[in-house]
């Protein structure tokens, strides 16, 4: 009888920990497969993003109508826009979403006559007739990885999300690490801001040399982590990074996405300035002007004393006289290969592009299948003929390039339009051979390094050096012109 009253009494506490109301709770809710915690401004049904079906147990049920991506810029007007009208309707506007400067610019350079609304109105060129048929199929197939509709380079640090989740939330080794939405953190950021690009030089990183007898470590052929798919040397970092300052402290939401004014180093540094109009961020205390940053921290930001800022004799850009260093890679070169011809590229296998370095090292490695020498369109996510190979004739960031520009301002400029491009056929033909970017100036741009420091000592020399060079250039140019005329 004892025995009985013992089995009894387990049963009871057991089917009392576990009650029908906590089983229904999670049961056939995302959640009960799809564990997460989200932030408090998005702590509502899952289906109210994502579609789907709530509260049914069967899988296939479930996922009827699922948008599994309702960031994604075919998806954001029905999942985001509701709460953030304004922001996506502008953001579809922005440089962020269309790339269309950035497009446009390097389309010209190649003879287009005619500008894009989008990347994305890029016309698909598989087997291109002219130079810019060439230069559109290198877009498509090699240029666009850093884009909304796409998710990135599968490299450790450059996965992100599409749409609004690329920047918004946060994503590791391809995979997304948390559903909580946030602003921007810089690794957000640098996903798409790596490479020699504006964003790294803010960290002091500078990418290294393709060839693997100029890359390091040289100690093992094992695979070592690259997070941004090649290594870069650690410079000095930009003097707001090591203030602690994010990248959103400085590029506010206005300008990121509802075209809004780029923010300038006067509007920080100007007391004329910051009294006319001050930054959403700056306050005005009693020790003068303060930056709060996104994590609530005060910054007495300094403001112009040295004579040469009030100089009028030349007008020159801050960082003429501030970077510390920029980036100087001349001589891009790039390569469509269609042939399987790939040895001559052994010592290239690691140059940025995931997909190019898996087929380059699987197909170098003859105990292996071979894969067909393709890659994949970023727009349309099909595989196209051909791989884009790429290279440089130098890489250097010592040497401050200046120039002028459209207004005469001196400013920094480096080369970022200098592309010579070739096609190799299957057959070994070669239709284009390194055809010649049609930028003016051998394809320099002006810059803004994001390498700010101290001007030193020799601030002055850097810009009596360039007057020179240009005195003289204008005095060859003249003599140049009075032969002419005799």
């Amino acid at each position: 009888m004892v025995r009985v009253f013992i089995t009894l009494f387990i049963l009871t506490a057991l089917s009392g920990c576990n009650t029908s109301e906590s089983v229904d709770k999670e049961f056939g809710k995302c959640i009960s497969c799809h564990k997460m915690e989200l932030d408090a401004n998005h702590s509502f049904e899952c289906t109210t993003c994502h579609q789907g079906v709530e509260g049914v147990a069967d899988k296939e049920k479930a996922h009827v109508g699922l948008v599994s991506r309702p960031a994604h810029p075919d998806h954001m007007a029905g999942a985001c826009l509701p709460c953030h009208q304004q922001i996506v309707e502008k953001t579809k506007d922005s440089l962020h979403y269309t790339l269309n400067k950035s497009t446009n610019m390097f389309r010209k350079a190649f003879g287009a006559t005619t500008e894009l609304n989008s990347f994305v109105d890029t016309p698909v060129r598989p087997e291109p007739e002219n130079e810019l048929e060439l230069a559109d199929n290198l877009l498509r197939l090699r240029c666009f990885k850093c884009h909304l509709y796409d998710s990135g380079e599968s490299y450790p640090s450059t996965g992100h999300g599409q749409g609004c989740a690329a920047c918004h939330l946060p994503f590791y080794e391809s995979a997304m690490t948390s559903h909580a939405f946030s602003a921007p953190k810089d690794e957000q950021c640098l996903s798409c801001h790596y490479g020699n690009y504006v964003g790294f030089d803010y960290y002091g990183r500078f990418e290294h040399d393709f060839n693997a007898e100029y890359r390091t470590p040289y100690t093992t052929k094992n695979d070592y982590f690259r997070p941004y798919g090649i290594e870069y040397h650690q410079l000095s970092a930009d003097i707001h990074q090591q203030k602690g300052l994010s990248c959103i402290d400085c590029h506010l939401a206005d300008e990121l996405m509802l075209q809004g004014e780029k923010p300038s180093c006067k509007g920080c540094h100007d007391e004329t300035e910051l009294e006319k109009q001050r930054p959403e961020n700056v306050v005005k205390k009693d020790i003068g002007f303060v930056l709060i940053t996104k994590s609530a921290t005060e910054h007495p930001l300094p403001t112009l004393q040295h004579p040469a800022h009030f100089s009028t004799s030349e007008n020159i850009s801050c960082q003429a006289c501030h970077a510390q260093w920029s980036f100087d890679d001349r001589g891009r070169q790039f390569l469509r290969l269609d042939s399987d011809e790939i040895e001559d590229f052994s010592a290239l296998t690691v140059q940025g592009n995931y997909d190019i370095e898996q087929l380059l090292t699987n197909n170098l490695d003859y105990s292996k299948d071979e894969l067909p020498i393709a890659m994949t369109d970023t727009l349309t996510g099909t595989r196209a003929k051909g791989i884009w190979l790429k290279a440089y004739l130098t890489r250097r960031w010592e040497n401050i390039i200046l120039g002028r520009d459209d207004n005469g301002q001196i400013t920094v400029l480096r080369p970022s339009l200098d592309y010579a491009l070739s096609w190799m056929t299957e057959d070994e033909e070669v239709p284009f051979d390194a055809i010649q970017s049609q930028a003016k100036d051998h394809g320099l741009r002006p810059y803004t390094p994001h390498t700010t420091g101290s001007a030193g000592l020799f601030y002055e020399a850097r810009i009596q050096q360039f007057l020179a060079q240009e005195n003289l250039s204008k005095a060859i140019s003249t003599v140049g012109e009075n032969s002419k005329e005799q």
